[in-house]
C-alpha cells in the first residue's frame, strides 16, 4: 500500500467550529456539454465533515470528465475523485493534512495543492489563507543520523557539482559515513525514507512535507503517525 499526503497551515484565524459551519454546506455545481450535445452536471462538494474535540475530518469530492476512445469515437464519460482531510490543532497552530486519491483508473486529477487551495477560497475567500509548511533540512539530517539503520533512502537536492541535480543513498551506503558526509557537503537532505520501528511502518518525507506511507496501514493511524510525530518537526 502506497498512501502519499501533503501537510499545509492554515495561516487565517479561524475556530474549528467556524470553518466546520463553512464547510458543511459548500457544494458547487457546473453544467459540462459534451461533442454530442448532452449536458452533464459537475458536483464539488465536502463530504462525511466530522467535529471532534480538537480536529476535523471531511473527504472533497470533485466531478471531471474523461476523455478517451472507444472504436475511433471519442467517448466522454464523468468521474468522481475524493481526497480525504483533516484539519488538527497543533500548539497554538492549525495544520491542513490532504491525502491523495487512488491513482488505480490511471487518472489523478485532484492533487493536494488543488484541494488546499480550493479549501482556502471557501474559508477565507483568497488563495493565501492556506499556505505549504517546510521541515528543514537540518532537521531532516537529524532524524537520519539519530537512527541511521532505520534509514533506507536518501535524496540529496541543491547539489553544487556540475550537471549534477540530485545525489542518492541507499542500500549499505546509508551506513558509510564518509560517503553520507561527502554528499552533505555538496546538497541538502530532500527526501528521505524510513523505519519508524514503534509503530512497524515505512514512511517517506520530503523537505515540502510530503508524506508517503509504504506499508499496510489505515488512513486514520496514518494521519495519527503525522500528528504526533511530524507536526513537531515543521518550522
Amino acid at each position: 500500500m502506497v498512501l502519499p499526503a501533503k501537510i499545509f497551515e492554515i495561516r487565517e484565524s479561524a475556530e474549528l467550529g467556524l470553518i466546520v459551519s463553512k464547510l458543511k454546506h459548500f457544494r458547487e455545481e457546473e453544467t459540462y456539454r459534451t461533442e454530442k450535445g448532452e449536458a452533464v452536471t459537475l458536483t464539488t462538494e465536502i463530504l462525511d465533515l466530522e467535529l471532534n474535540e480538537d480536529s476535523i475530518s471531511g473527504v472533497f469530492s470533485k466531478d471531471f470528465i474523461r476523455r478517451s476512445f472507444y472504436k475511433r469515437e471519442l467517448v466522454e464519460a464523468p468521474f468522481t475523485e475524493e481526497s480525504h482531510f483533516w484539519i488538527k490543532l497543533h500548539n497554538d497552530r492549525v495544520f491542513l493534512i490532504v491525502s491523495a486519491p487512488s491513482v488505480a483508473r490511471g487518472v489523478k486529477k485532484l492533487l493536494t495543492n488543488f484541494v488546499a487551495n480550493k479549501l482556502s477560497r471557501i474559508l477565507f475567500i483568497i488563495r493565501q489563507g492556506i499556505a505549504e509548511v517546510n521541515i528543514t533540512h537540518s532537521t531532516l539530517q537529524k532524524l537520519h543520523e539519530a537512527n541511521p539503520m532505520a534509514t533506507k533512502l536518501i535524496w540529496f537536492d541543491e547539489v553544487d557539482i556540475p550537471g549534477v541535480e540530485k545525489l542518492c543513498l541507499a542500500g549499505s551506503g546509508l551506513v558509510d559515513t564518509t560517503l553520507y558526509k561527502e554528499y552533505l557537503e555538496h546538497g541538502k537532505i530532500w527526501y528521505v525514507v524510513f523505519e519508524v520501528q514503534k509503530r512497524g511502518i515505512v514512511i517517506g518525507i520530503t523537505r515540502n512535507c510530503v508524506v508517503t506511507l509504504f506499508s499496510k496501514s489505515t488512513p486514520e493511524e496514518f494521519v495519527d503517525f503525522i500528528s504526533e510525530d511530524l507536526l513537531t518537526l515543521i518550522g
